[in-house]
């Protein structure tokens, strides 16, 4: 199953029947709703998906966002976060989300789980990876720190995320969801990739999956901490589906597949026929390029 992300096109709407049928006349069965629907989208939705004229995929939470945000906020409420309140409307929203999943008929649910409070390292490893600098003694130092420093905060952090998946996990069972755990491209975001094992240990049920982002595994492999088609390998047996898009040298993600530098060959081992395959691209992207980048991805993958 192909998919199109919202995102591509959700700000450029104030109709969401209009909004599903540009998606549809791509050529597109399905459509996920991102974290940016905005709430005044909701009705349009709904007459479309109630008229047949496309499927919902998948939801990204928060799906739609919370009532006066107008903006995409996937880390709105951190199920990670020391604040008590804000872990109980990460779950409440979470929940409305769900709820929404069940009348689209969408089959999984994508989460953004949490973050360390900690110094952002992404963006001075990214430039001294544009620099050609990785094999210095600066990059080394600062790699080394920010291990240091998220490895003593991650416990609390972690354990409070898990916490919070573990009361919704019973609430997507009983309404017959899945819940994706996306790997995320920042490096102090959760869950770090050697703690997937761990989390799919401690929670072992079959609505809990892993989701794969093509972008953010590319990036993480571009600063040097995963390998990504081994880290896709590693964890084959839990995945539910992708986010597509292609990553331009050394950081910059979501752009049309077939422009950048993921080798989609190579992550195709791992590719089934019941994976959720989604194209998440820029709004920046014209219709074209779009067209180019589901075409190249079809031509590796396949069409189912």
């Amino acid at each position: 199953m192909y998919s199109l992300s919202t995102c591509w096109n959700s700000n450029r709407h104030t109709d969401g029947r209009a909004m599903l049928r540009e998606i549809r006349d791509l050529g597109f069965e399905y459509a996920e709703l991102s974290h940016g629907t905005r709430i005044s989208l909701v009705p349009g939705i709904m007459e479309a998906v109630d008229a047949g004229e496309i499927k919902i995929s998948t939801l990204h939470n928060f799906c739609p966002l919370p009532m006066g945000v107008n903006h995409a906020a996937p880390n709105l409420f951190k199920f990670s976060a020391e604040n008590d309140r804000e872990r109980e409307l990460a779950h409440r929203h979470t929940l409305k989300t769900l709820d929404f999943a069940v009348r689209m008929k969408a089959k999984l649910v994508v989460l953004h789980l949490g973050s360390i409070e900690m110094k952002d390292y992404n963006d001075k490893l990214l430039a001294l990876v544009e620099r050609k600098e990785t094999d210095t003694p600066k990059y080394r130092k600062l790699c080394q720190e920010m291990e240091e420093k998220r490895e003593a905060k991650k416990e609390a952090y972690f354990e409070r995320m898990k916490e919070s998946l573990k009361k919704l996990v019973p609430e997507a069972e009983s309404r017959g969801l899945l819940l994706g755990a996306e790997n995320r491209e920042a490096l102090e975001e959760l869950p770090i990739e050697s703690d997937y094992p761990f989390m799919f240990r401690e929670i072992n049920s079959p609505s809990l999956r892993y989701w794969h982002d093509t972008g953010h595994a590319q990036i993480k492999e571009n600063l040097g901490f995963i390998n990504h088609a081994a880290h896709l390998q590693s964890l084959a047996d839990r995945l539910a589906g992708f986010h597509i898009h292609d990553v331009q040298f050394p950081g910059r993600d979501h752009c049309t597949p077939g422009s950048g530098m993921i080798d989609f060959a190579g992550l195709k081992p791992m590719v089934k026929p019941e994976h959720i395959k989604v194209f998440e691209l820029s709004p920046g992207l014209t219709v074209e390029q779009v067209r180019q980048g589901v075409a190249h991805v079809k031509g590796i993958w396949g069409e189912d």
